[in-house]
């Protein structure tokens, strides 16, 4: 199988399901017109990445899932992701392509903040959602896949904040591909009002190990002016998913985003985290780690642009590689012209456990001011002997002072995880990976 296979939904397929929804006529146009243009456009090209067997066309597009009454009616293994004593109370499940679970506290509905399905923003709240939708973060004409996700977009959230008003406690998504065949084309459209603060943590989890499908995602956060946005996620697709992963921001004058990524799929990933610093005083924090075992190739980008005056930009990536894992860590910081005073800064370091793993660390730097600060760091490796010596000095075994060693290089980005449950999780996941 190749990325050149013929695409898997027709017009009129596309023309019928968003018909069946009752979307309003610009999401249909521009479903139709991302359909057309996914036919000529070409692949995106991974750097030292071969995608050309990767598969993205092997899915079922709609899956229904069934609702619940109650969090106590989810299974276990998803049960353990809701901190039910802060999240509860504002949280999604989505099961399959279907909303299971929803809930927000009528205090956050009083101050007008929006928190539902994607599609049911688009009927209810259209012109808000088509401000913003593939406007500004993500457009539909970059590759084949951008277009081929506003084609096909089947669940995703929308979360708006109004102006002024801070959101105390952690707003949670769950996106639960149950069905082992289940594509989600998923969409977040998270849109921060002039002095707004919120932080959002979303999960991803599958459990199909043999069966193939695709996960083809898009998240847009745009903060605006004064606006402080904290963004966790926490994805751990099986391996029978491939997944294709853009998370965009865009911060305006004195706005903030910071991102805090667990990247622990077992299957084949390309993910890019981008952040665009537009205005003044903007500032960004990309935080990410990744494990990654077996024989799956990863493509890991994060990339800050600074446009405004006084920005600041930060990347730390960590991560791990075992088995015959291979995976490239880019980490880009761009410095426009005009904006001066600004200051990026990036460090990227992995950590290798077998022989036959492989980690490419690629720290670049590109500068059209001169008035700017900018700075990097970049590592490969194994476990550091020192530190093994160390540890077992003191009487712990060199199993465990491996463990705890990789624990701590991960560290920096999994105690940023703002929802207890799920930074457990996130610890579980890793334990489980790497031993």
């Amino acid at each position: 199988m190749t990325v050149e296979t013929q695409l898997p939904y027709d017009r009129q397929y596309v023309s019928q399901y968003t018909d069946g929804r009752g979307e309003p006529e610009w999401m249909k146009n521009l479903r139709l017109k991302a359909l057309e243009e996914a036919e000529t456009l070409p692949m995106p090209k991974p750097e030292k990445t071969r995608i050309n067997n990767w598969n993205f066309t092997q899915f079922k597009h709609d899956v229904k899932g069934e609702e619940i009454a109650s969090l106590d009616e989810l299974p276990e293994k998803i049960r353990v992701f809701v901190d039910q004593g802060k999240t509860g109370k504002n949280l999604i499940i989505q099961r399959n392509h279907t909303i299971a679970y929803q809930s927000l506290s009528e205090d956050l509905k009083k101050k007008g903040v929006i928190f539902t399905d994607l599609l049911t923003a688009v009927k209810e709240h259209s012109d808000l959602v088509e401000k913003y939708y593939m406007k500004d973060a993500v457009k539909v004409h970059e590759n084949r896949l951008t277009a081929l996700h506003a084609a096909l977009l089947n669940g995703g959230v929308f979360l708006y904040v109004p102006k002024n008003v801070v959101i105390e406690e952690p707003i949670q998504v769950i996106f639960w591909q149950e069905d082992d065949e289940a594509a989600l084309y998923n969409h977040v459209l998270l849109v921060a009002d002039t002095g707004s603060q919120v932080t959002y943590v979303e999960n991803y989890i599958s459990h199909n190990t043999e069966k193939e499908s695709v996960a083809n995602i898009v998240s847009e956060v745009i903060a605006n002016d004064q606006a402080r946005v904290s963004y966790g996620a926490v994805d751990n697709f099986a391996r029978g998913t491939t997944a294709y992963v853009n998370r965009r921001g865009v911060a305006y004058r004195d706005a903030k985003i910071e991102w805090a990524l667990g990247q622990m799929n077992d299957g084949n990933t390309i993910s890019e985290n981008l952040t665009n610093l537009m205005g003044d005083n903007s500032y960004a924090d990309a935080k990410s780690v990744s494990v990654g075992r077996g024989s799956q190739s990863q493509n890991f980008v994060a990339k800050i642009v600074h446009y405004g005056k006084h920005s600041e930009g930060y990347i730390l990536q960590h991560g791990v590689m075992k088995d015959q894992a291979s995976s490239i860590f880019n980490g880009i910081g761009k410095i426009e012209h005009g904006a001066s005073k600004s200051n990026a800064e990036q460090e990227s370091r992995v950590l290798m456990l077998s022989s036959g793993a492989r980690g490419d660390a690629n720290p670049i730097l590109l500068i059209d001011e001169d008035d700017v600060t900018a700075g990097h760091a970049a590592s490969v490796g194994r476990v550091d002997p020192i530190q093994l010596y160390y540890l077992m000095s003191r009487g712990i075994t060199q199993k465990e002072a491996e463990r705890l060693i990789i624990h701590g290089f991960l560290a920096p980005v999994v105690r940023e995880i703002p929802i207890e449950a799920v930074k457990e999780q996130l610890t579980q996941v890793i334990e489980g990976k790497v031993h």
